[in-house]
């Protein structure tokens, strides 16, 4: 496998559409783990698979991006050419139009409970687009959208293994009350990683979401993760309404948040301190609003 850097899309770039090879390449400031992502000139980006299992993206949102991105108020990521495999790399690729914005923080919002509505708003008008065809959540996108429950045991050994600074018999309640109920209702479109890192402000504004990468179709519980590791405790309960989201699925949403937070916590707590810290605050935060919940 080559290193994915600027003179190898510049190598792409030039032998696959020489019609853009004047223009000016350079790596984007957060790039991501499933895909190294360049600017192509001022309009466009290059979006290249990192490992072999993220390849299947690439298709699915030259399929798929175009269709729903008519269906949406708010501007999404969109492919305007798809790259073939070649002697310099392995994988397909893309070329997608480029979004202007910065990327979500805390500091850079004017009012996160307005935030809140408007993400909220964003997920229900997307997932109300048909979701007749889509692709129903499995292995292509690490089943977002799918049973939580094919992550049980992860979850539990997690828990096990820091049994002497967690709260183990808590975390285990949460996680139990995740695995009780099942999205009974049609499939519905599945963003699958509604995270800050792929979603753009402008002047202190929601103003686009970005890398569909593990985009399906299933349980719309996964995309309400966020609402355990960005928001408070206020802005959270206005997330909740603006999503219209019943008790289950909202338990659901919490257990997926926790999935993500114990094995990231667990897979750093020796080598990464400041992820291990900032993942050991979001189970706090799930821990805290669940007794918050259990008493009202």
């Amino acid at each position: 496998m080559h290193t994915i850097n600027e003179d190898l899309v510049r190598k792409l770039i030039n032998t696959q559409f020489p019609e853009w090879s004047k223009l000016k390449i350079k790596p984007v400031k957060n790039s991501g783990n499933d895909n190294r992502t360049f600017h192509l000139g001022n309009h466009m980006s290059v979006r290249l698979p990192s490992a072999e299992c993220y390849v299947p993206q690439v298709e699915k949102e030259q399929t798929w991006l175009p269709k729903l991105s008519k269906e949406l108020s708010l501007p999404i990521s969109t492919p305007i050419a798809k790259g073939n495999p070649s002697e310099e790399y392995p994988f397909p690729w893309s070329v997608n139009k480029w979004l202007e914005g910065e990327t979500l923080t805390l500091e850079n919002i004017n009012d996160p409970n307005q935030f809140a509505r408007d993400l909220g708003a964003f997920l229900i008008e997307f997932q109300s687009i048909d979701a007749s065809g889509g692709p129903i959540a499995g292995q292509h996108n690490f089943y977002r959208g799918g049973d939580i429950a094919v992550y049980d045991q992860e979850s539990r050994d997690a828990i096990e293994q820091n049994e002497d600074t967690l709260n183990a018999p808590l975390l285990n309640e949460i996680w139990d009350l995740a695995l009780d109920s099942k999205w009974g209702k049609n499939p519905v479109w599945v963003h699958g990683d509604i995270a800050p890192g792929n979603i753009l402000v402008n002047n202190g504004q929601l103003c686009a979401i970005i890398d569909f990468g593990i985009l399906g179709v299933g349980d719309p519980s996964c995309d309400a993760a966020m609402a355990w590791t960005f928001f408070d405790d206020n802005s959270r309960k206005i997330f909740k309404t603006a999503l219209n989201m019943d008790h289950e699925t909202w338990n659901r949403a919490r257990g997926w948040a926790l999935w993500k937070a114990l094995i990231t916590y667990n897979w750093n707590k020796h080598s990464n301190k400041a992820i291990a810290e900032e993942s050991y605050k979001i189970i706090n935060t799930i821990e805290n609003d669940y007794k918050l919940e259990k008493n009202t």
